[in-house]
């Protein structure tokens, strides 16, 4: 589904009172959420930062009210930015654009007290590591994407959670993670006023494109890889196992971001009509699906290809330890045979050793030369035997 560009509500002239934060000013559903999250021995609310934050971290990467289109104002904090929003005259074709880099959760439910934002959907924003989905909650629709990122120097794939929360004349992005730059899908869309001027839908849109367009490198860098891994074990690369298996679970975290966002692009598709959303805005989002599509074929074809490859190597493996067991037991029937051969001798020598007197070859003038013959017989014959069985 799509949200809608609603008649907007009039909005009082007087300025609004910041949100509280206070979990206790919060609707009563939003608190339980809270009580559910907090667990004994917690700091007291406004004390905890989220994971992965440094003490001091500002949750407000960026926030400013446009207006047809263009920055009319830029805030630091929320309080001044709805102030900022609520203050605008009736009728003044206002957006406020909020983004948040891992807030807190009193930091997130002040916002959503603000925005009346669904307690589920604010829950899923905290706790974050959700697959990409769509959901609509009254007026607000509720988007999830999962940005990806090649990382050259580690030949790794990176991941990035974004929530969005999107209104009538509001939109609140809450990032985790390093991508996407939201900060260049900002940049982009104040360049081209017109576009902006579309509403909510058009930074939804701006930062669809901007998730599917970062996956471009990623799937260029996958292929790089994949291809080295081939090259390497039709080499004959005895350390090629490791690395099929890492990347095949990059290709599966890769794909399993793809396909979700490939049913919101669906999901907004077929609201398009009923919602009446710009032809502009629709183009865009074909744009996004066709994008996607191919993205979603490549992934298809990378998995198949790492599992021929990873069948390759493990018959390649499974030759060449055959080949080292072949070796080794040519080299076990070698010794085995030269061990044979010096055994005979020696045990005609023990036997003549002993010197019982009653072995009549003992006083055999003809003994001695009788025993040194039947080792050399022995060790002849046992030889020829080897040889001719081809153990030595």
């Amino acid at each position: 589904m799509v949200v809608s560009q609603p008649t907007r509500p009039t909005r009082p002239t007087t300025s609004l009172p910041a949100a509280p934060s206070a979990p206790s000013s919060l609707p009563s559903a939003l608190r339980g959420v809270l009580r559910a999250r907090r667990r004994p021995g917690d700091p007291v609310p406004g004390a905890r930062t989220a994971p992965g934050r440094d003490a001091g971290h500002d949750a407000v990467a960026a926030a400013a009210i446009y207006e047809r289109g263009r920055r009319v104002s830029s805030h630091a904090r929320v309080p001044e930015t709805l102030h900022a929003l609520r203050s605008r005259p009736d009728g003044a074709d206002s957006l406020a654009w909020i983004g948040l880099d891992r807030p807190d959760a009193d930091e997130l439910t002040s916002l959503a007290a603000a925005f009346d934002l669904h307690p589920l959907a604010v829950e899923d924003a905290i706790q974050a590591h959700q697959r990409p989905k769509l959901e609509r909650y009254g007026d607000t629709l509720f988007v999830v994407l999962r940005a990806a990122r090649y990382v050259d120097a580690t030949e790794s794939v990176e991941f990035g959670e974004l929530h969005v929360f999107v209104g009538a004349d509001f939109v609140v992005t809450v990032r985790h993670g390093a991508s996407p730059d939201l900060a260049a899908v900002r940049a982009r869309l104040e360049d081209d006023p017109q576009m902006l001027a579309r509403g909510p839908q058009a930074v939804l849109y701006a930062i669809l494109d901007a998730v599917a367009d970062g996956y471009a490198p990623v799937v260029a860098g996958l292929e790089n890889d994949i291809d080295e891994i081939e090259t390497d074990v039709l080499g004959g690369g005895t350390e090629a196992s490791r690395r099929i298996y890492e990347l095949s679970r990059e290709v599966a975290d890769f794909q399993r971001a793809v396909r979700p966002l490939r049913q919101v692009c669906s999901a907004l598709a077929q609201g398009s009509a009923k919602y009446g959303v710009d032809e502009e805005l629709q183009a865009s989002l074909r744009d996004v699906a066709d994008h996607l599509t191919e993205v979603a074929e490549r992934v298809d074809t990378f998995r198949s290809a790492l599992r021929d490859i990873l069948t390759v190597n493990a018959t390649l493996v499974a030759q060449r330890q055959n080949e080292e067991a072949k070796a080794q037991n040519e080299e076990i029937k070698k010794i085995s045979s030269w061990a044979a051969i010096l055994f005979a001798p020696t045990l005609v020598g023990t036997v003549y050793g002993m010197n019982f007197d009653d072995i009549p070859e003992l006083h055999w003038a003809y003994g001695y030369p009788f025993a040194l013959a039947a080792m050399v017989a022995v060790s002849v014959t046992l030889y020829g035997v080897f040889r001719l069985k081809r153990w030595i």
